[in-house]
């Protein structure tokens, strides 16, 4: 994918600043960081998103995180970390390449989680039914 930053990255075509890197993944600092540290982990291999990925290389790319979280929270002398993956547009994904955030978390770092809703009583068995039918699908 010639267009893709992402590809240009891993194909050594855009500099990065890597911090880890071996035969399918690559993580790097973002350059527009959520907060000091904020890394980012793609599979080397152009995805456009989560569902479309092989799951040998999600689980490379977790197999990663899980290896490099605790070095970027001490790095960033962060107390935890949030990781997130925007999956469409719509859910703020800006570049079409899967990636995942990782993102120290310090007290008090001025950020908030997401806000939480509330079911109406009938609801929440109403999308249970729904799920579990597009699951057999």
């Amino acid at each position: 994918m010639s267009n893709c930053v992402f590809c240009r990255i891993v194909a050594g075509e855009v500099s990065s600043y890597k911090i880890y890197e071996d035969d399918s993944v690559l993580a790097f600092l973002d350059i527009n960081p959520t907060t000091k540290g904020h890394t980012i982990v793609i599979p080397k291999k152009h995805y456009l998103d989560l569902p479309a990925a092989e799951e040998t290389d999600l689980a490379a790319v977790l197999a990663v995180i899980k290896k490099i979280a605790p070095a970027v929270v001490a790095g960033s002398q962060a107390e935890g970390f949030n990781l997130g993956v925007n999956n469409g547009a719509v859910a703020g994904q800006v570049i079409e390449h899967l990636h995942f955030h990782l993102i120290p978390r310090k007290k008090n770092d001025g950020l908030t989680n997401w806000p939480s809703k509330v079911y109406q009583p009938e609801e929440i068995a109403q999308y249970q039914e729904k799920i579990k039918q597009a699951l057999v699908k």
